[in-house]
């Protein structure tokens, strides 16, 4: 007889939480089922021309492999923009003789989120990530590997932001 209590008990509760659906670890309102991607921009002279591209394909994937979201160009309920800002190489961690440890690539990506269904959930951020490399290492040599690594980590902290609000 108890079994029969606690079967209807776990049925009211999923009821009382199916207005929104969570899937690994994302919490999303069950009327939102669409998002676009827009091909992010690139706006820093020394970033590679295709690095807006590979951000946004990266985004998309993250999307579409971490929810039931679909993919929807026209009237999306969740919209991404972003513009790439920054992509540099700096010198850190000074040794004696006028040299460095390492080097490191910084790429600053400017991020708005438009949630069509409540604007005031809407947002525009600066997400910026790096990866250091020997600084005896020609950046061409490394760069592909420093940008990938630096995409995961961003791509992370987007999509936690979206749909985690952390």
């Amino acid at each position: 007889m108890n079994q029969k209590y606690l079967f209807f008990f776990l049925i009211g509760l999923a009821i009382s939480f199916s207005s929104c659906y969570s899937f690994k670890g994302t919490s999303i309102p069950a009327e939102v089922d669409t998002y676009f991607v827009e091909r992010f921009d690139v706006r820093s002279s020394s970033a590679i021309p295709t690095l807006g591209q590979t951000l946004s394909e990266a985004l998309k994937d993250k999307i579409r492999s971490e929810s039931n979201l679909k993919q929807n160009e026209e009237d999306p309920h969740i919209e991404f923009k972003g513009i790439v800002t920054d992509f540099y190489v700096s010198s850190e961690a000074p040794q004696s003789g006028e040299t460095t440890a390492f080097n490191r690539l910084t790429i600053t990506l400017s991020v708005e989120y438009i949630y069509h269904k409540d604007e005031k959930k809407n947002w525009k951020e600066n997400f910026r990530s790096f990866s250091d490399f020997g600084s005896n290492v020609n950046l061409i040599d490394v760069q592909d590997d420093l940008i990938d690594a630096i995409q995961e980590e961003m791509i992370e902290k987007i999509f936690n932001k979206a749909f985690n609000d952390w």
